[in-house]
């Protein structure tokens, strides 16, 4: 029987992307030039959209209420855009004031928004939900470690926390109710 085809999203989704993250004030952060790279393998007529306002001294990109600000933009795949709206922030992840604003804070801010927009077409999605491994990964280390369990800083195997399922059972050879 023929496999099925896999969506976009879900070969995007299951490109491990660990190895290009960096770790800074506690988040983890995905390269956007690395996540543009990996997009563009996967589907060559992607695009993306910084999203523009008029002002009377011409198109800003960014948006404004008065007091801080934020950028827009938009990632396209196969027709779907998905579109993120990101706070242009400090070194701390706190809004920066409008007044104190620079045009390298915008910028900043507009590659993370589209490292966002490609997480929402799949790529590094898992990092935004908390783990370190996307789902296929996950199922190759845990089928990796039924076969050979970790190893502790000690050299001794670490205990596993449930038996694989073919030992989960033992052949009395005695009915279920004989036992």
């Amino acid at each position: 029987m023929a496999e099925a085809k896999k969506s976009i999203f879900q070969i995007l989704n299951d490109i491990d992307v660990s190895e290009k993250t960096e770790q800074k004030n506690g988040l983890t952060y995905l390269s956007w030039a690395w996540a543009w790279g990996e997009i563009k393998k996967v589907a060559p007529e992607a695009t993306y959209t910084v999203y523009e306002r008029e002002t009377p001294y011409g198109p800003v990109n960014y948006f404004t209420d008065g007091k801080t600000c934020w950028v827009k933009t938009g990632m396209t795949i196969n027709g779907l855009e998905h579109i993120e709206m990101l706070p242009v922030m400090d070194f701390r992840n706190q809004a920066i004031l409008l007044e104190k604003l620079t045009s390298t804070d915008v910028n900043k801010a507009i590659q993370r928004s589209l490292t966002k927009a490609a997480a929402r077409h799949g790529l590094g999605l898992y990092i935004y939900a908390g783990e370190d491994l996307p789902e296929s990964k996950k199922e190759e280390k845990a089928k990796e470690e039924d076969v050979n369990p970790p190893m502790k800083d000690d050299g001794k195997v670490e205990a596993r926390k449930t038996l694989p399922k073919e030992a989960q059972t033992v052949d009395t050879g005695k009915m279920p109710w004989e036992v």
